[in-house]
């Protein structure tokens, strides 16, 4: 996975080898919690890139850490291990989502002689895990207090975290989907690119309202097939089979299936032959 630019340390995401992660002073904190006014159950968790981490700053020392304006305490993440550093009270492990390079630290209890409770590092270099922990601020330096560790299996978790982290990202910085503040849906993908057709959205922002009123009970096939019509200059001629299937990116059997609903709608007609489709403006 490629690095977002911008100055942040250049990644080796899926790779072997970086940088050693270091010791750690056990000295006193300054968290992403001041004053001890919250408690736990205050916290929500928020999925998060290292980048994010990183780029979140305090407003002054003790002060929270905030990501999209929003204070954070509680969050979860997924990397690569690129090392592992035990010390006798906590075993640090550098992590690479693809974005940046963070610290997450693992204490442990010395009293206690479980295998979750000792200082051997439980996870080599290479093996990507997932931690639920609180970012912390020490001299400066952003780390994570990790709670709990523990492998990733599945690929698709990372690409499903990545996708998380980013809608949670513009939930905050966009607001709640359009289509979802007006109940309803708006004929768009949300997130998603669209399969071949990355004009979609643009093009129902354009259609008529008679036309919205048709496609209310279309598909999302036959949606694609009326805007792509709609916006294309093919006059009274309307566009063929062909051109629909090379434009939107979607089967020959699609445009079929698609260009029946809108007949069977009364929205588009045949025109030169019946694989070519034109606009029925009334």
């Amino acid at each position: 996975m490629a690095s977002y630019g911008g100055g942040y340390t250049k990644t080796s995401y899926g790779a072997q080898g970086g940088d050693d992660g270091g010791g750690f002073m056990g000295a006193s904190q300054q968290g992403s919690q001041a004053g001890g006014s919250k408690s736990y159950s205050d916290d929500s968790l928020r999925p998060v890139t290292i980048k994010q981490l990183v780029d979140c700053e305090e407003a002054y020392p003790g002060a929270d850490l905030g990501i999209d304006g929003v204070p954070i305490t509680q969050v979860t993440l997924v990397g690569q291990v690129r090392t592992a550093n035990p010390q006798a009270t906590n075993v640090t492990y550098q992590l690479d989502d693809g974005t940046a390079l963070m610290d997450v630290k693992k204490w442990v209890d010395a009293e206690k002689s479980d295998d979750d409770n000792n200082a051997d590092p439980k996870f080599a270099p290479g093996t990507y895990v997932r931690v639920w922990g609180r970012l912390k601020s020490f001299n400066g330096k952003k780390h994570v207090g990790a709670h709990f560790i523990r492998a990733i299996d599945d690929f698709n978790e990372v690409n499903y975290h990545l996708l998380e982290a980013t809608y949670s990202h513009l939930y905050f910085t966009k607001g709640v989907p359009q289509q979802q503040a007006n109940g309803g849906d708006a004929g768009g993908d949300s997130m998603f690119v669209d399969n071949g057709y990355a004009g979609t959205n643009a093009a129902a922002a354009g259609t008529s309202g008679a036309g919205n009123e048709k496609l209310a009970g279309c598909t999302r096939n036959a949606r694609v097939m009326y805007d792509f019509i709609n916006n294309s200059p093919g006059g009274n001629e309307g566009l063929h089979l062909n051109q629909i299937a090379s434009g939107t990116g979607l089967s020959v059997r699609d445009v079929l299936s698609a260009a029946d609903e809108l007949l069977g709608n009364g929205v588009v007609y045949t025109t030169i032959d019946d694989e070519t489709w034109a606009i029925l403006d009334y």
